[in-house]
């Protein structure tokens, strides 16, 4: 696949207010600082697509892009420690429990996880969560570019030891670098595949 348009549609606080369910989307979710609009910015080439900050917690309402005119692009809120009062993390919480579960366009999750961190319970808490609910996801390792390649490989291979704990199959999972382009092919054939089961 290669994406040739990509616009910002909307931002929503609730999924109700979603634009209507008539396209295919696939959304992004990840601990706050993980690199998710960077990473958004590099699948789409576009460089100022989502925000980039260095401030965790910037994204807080479901922002939908509009990709090729054909799907949505999801950029959720992050998790973990945003600087917000805890009456907001659990909105940002409730809020996104609710689009993942009632959102009946939703194709697949990626959940982004820094490739230098031992598991964290918040995101294995998350995942097993998806898992419960029956949600399809896939995980992205990011900053792949910020360690050697056998340390990478290392930590990733940590990860699922971790998580076939409570797995007996594991998600598909992606490394990426955005600095460096590392990945984006392979997810966007993934994404290209998945697009093509629910035409």
């Amino acid at each position: 696949m290669k994406i040739k348009k990509a616009s910002f549609i909307t931002s929503s606080s609730d999924y109700t207010q979603c634009p209507p369910a008539g396209l295919p989307e696939f959304a992004f979710i990840g601990r706050s600082n993980v690199g998710k609009s960077s990473l958004i910015n590099m699948l789409t080439n576009h460089g100022k697509l989502a925000k980039v900050s260095g401030k965790p917690g910037k994204t807080q309402l479901i922002n939908h892009f509009l990709i090729n005119d054909e799907w949505y692009l999801v950029d959720l809120p992050g998790y973990g420690w945003a600087k917000v009062a805890k009456t907001e993390k659990e909105k940002w919480g409730a809020m996104i429990h609710d689009y993942l579960k009632l959102r009946e366009n939703l194709g697949c999750i990626f959940v982004l996880i820094d490739s230098r961190l031992a598991p964290q319970p918040i995101d294995v808490e998350f995942i097993n969560w998806l898992g419960e609910q029956q949600i399809p996801f896939a995980l992205i390792f990011t900053k792949a570019d910020k360690q050697s390649k056998n340390k990478t490989q290392s930590a990733i291979a940590k990860y699922k030891r971790h998580l076939r704990q409570f797995w007996e199959e594991l998600p598909p999972t992606f490394i990426t670098s955005s600095m460096k382009g590392e990945g984006k092919e392979e997810l966007l054939l993934y994404l290209q595949q998945l697009i093509s089961t629910v035409k």
